[in-house]
């Protein structure tokens, strides 16, 4: 759907419809030059002809369609001034041809614009990028974030976020990825890509690996943002649905976990009152939505299981009406479904919940800590486990070990906190 905006000032307008039309706009612009560059600057040019013109000629009535003619505009410009001139020009024109009657309405467009998008979803995942750099460019072209504020969420320097993205650009050429969907296995293989991607996203946004905040909300948000675009472009995909659900579940519980003072508070102590109810309630519907292609046959994996999970915290009032024991079932399922560690520390997590301390210390021993390298997650989850066991001088230790291996600072200074709390009791 077009941007809309409820506010007169041309520099909010230029901002809604930027953020919601960027992604189909860098995706109608591939599939027209079949360059993501050029299609990326030639957006560009556009955003700076609206930040240029709007203040003074005022906000278009459509601004998602003058953004598109614009953008076109400069590009028929661009290619009268290269020397393949004859063939580019004829590409956009036929290409154009079918739009442009139809351009100050992009609703009469809805299904071809949306598929440019998932396209450039996919192509900003593609295998030949590592993870980050998939992250960093989805955010870019999907997203529609700056580099700068890209560079902020993951704690570097906009040089070398840039650089980044640019090396990302020059490897999808020189792998010469298409700008077309994927079928079949690859499509498969490619959608697990695209869904961890946005996982990753989330994940750095709700608990930040490294710097002094607890979260990084914009980070998240966006996450939750993508995962409700990729749901709306694969509806008939239950793991896509799930992982809309889980974000959402998740997301909801945002305000309540920094205390007045800005000091993270813990699930079970947090104040679910201040758990947004919409987005539960968004959460909730997704997942069913997912619960109903799973009955019909639909495979299910790790996103649908996680959801399920954080569906059981959604719908407790309280932390005491928590039904531990199906949670620790729907992680025993997690566990043969996606094996890993951080699966086991969850594991753990829950079964001592469910069966007391001891039978959570039981799944932690045999994890190999091994495979998760210096994270502080075992050790916080074992001085857990300890403390509820009443063993606080041994908690004590493992929360301040804990402690030494977390980097960032919010979650150091609570692991601290609980460390000294055990030890001087």
């Amino acid at each position: 759907m077009p941007a809309q905006t409820s506010s007169d000032d041309p520099s909010e307008a230029i901002i809604a419809a930027w953020r919601a039309e960027s992604a189909r706009l860098v995706g109608a612009l591939t599939r027209m030059t079949r360059d993501i560059e050029l299609a990326e600057d030639l957006a560009q040019d556009a955003l700076v002809a609206a930040l240029e013109q709007w203040p003074s000629a005022g906000v278009p009535a459509n601004p998602a369609a003058w953004l598109m003619t614009t953008a076109k505009r400069r590009g028929i410009d661009h290619f009268r001034r290269a020397d393949n001139l004859r063939r580019k020009l004829a590409e956009l024109e036929h290409a154009d041809a079918g739009e442009e009657a139809t351009m100050p309405d992009l609703d009469a467009q809805v299904d071809h614009i949306e598929d440019d998008v998932l396209r450039l979803i996919f192509l900003s995942c593609h295998p030949a990028l590592t993870a980050e750099s998939r992250a960093a460019l989805t955010l870019r072209l999907v997203g529609g974030l700056t580099t700068a504020e890209i560079a902020r969420g993951f704690l570097t320097s906009e040089p070398t976020m840039g650089q980044r993205i640019s090396r990302a650009k020059k490897t999808l050429a020189e792998a010469h990825a298409e700008f077309e969907l994927p079928t079949g296995r690859e499509r498969s293989r490619r959608l697990g890509d695209v869904m961890a991607v946005i996982y990753l996203i989330f994940n750095e946004g709700y608990t930040a690996t490294v710097g002094e905040d607890w979260m990084r909300p914009d980070l998240a948000n966006e996450a939750i943002r993508l995962a409700g675009m990729l749901s709306a472009l694969a509806p008939d995909e239950p793991e896509v649905l799930g992982l809309q659900a889980l974000l959402q579940l998740q997301g909801s519980r945002t305000n309540a976990r920094l205390d007045e003072n800005g000091e993270p508070v813990l699930l079970e102590e947090q104040d679910r009152r201040r758990w947004d109810r919409l987005m539960i309630r968004r959460g909730l519907a997704a997942l069913r939505e997912a619960e109903l292609l799973a009955a019909r046959g639909e495979p299910v994996g790790r996103y649908f299981l996680q959801a399920s999970i954080a569906a059981q915290h959604a719908r407790a009032e309280r932390a005491e009406d928590t039904d531990w024991r199906r949670i620790a079932v729907l992680y025993d399922v997690l566990a043969g479904a996606a094996p890993g560690p951080i699966v086991e520390v969850n594991r753990a997590v829950a079964h001592g919940r469910a069966y007391g301390p001891d039978a959570g210390l039981a799944v932690l021993d045999d994890l190999d800590v091994g495979a998760l390298g210096d994270s502080p997650l075992v050790a916080s989850v074992r001085g857990d486990l300890l403390e509820r066991a009443g063993l606080h001088a041994p908690a004590g230790e493992a929360f301040m070990e804990a402690s030494g291996l977390t980097r960032n600072e919010s979650e150091r200074a609570l692991l601290r906190r609980r460390a000294e709390r055990n030890l001087t009791r």
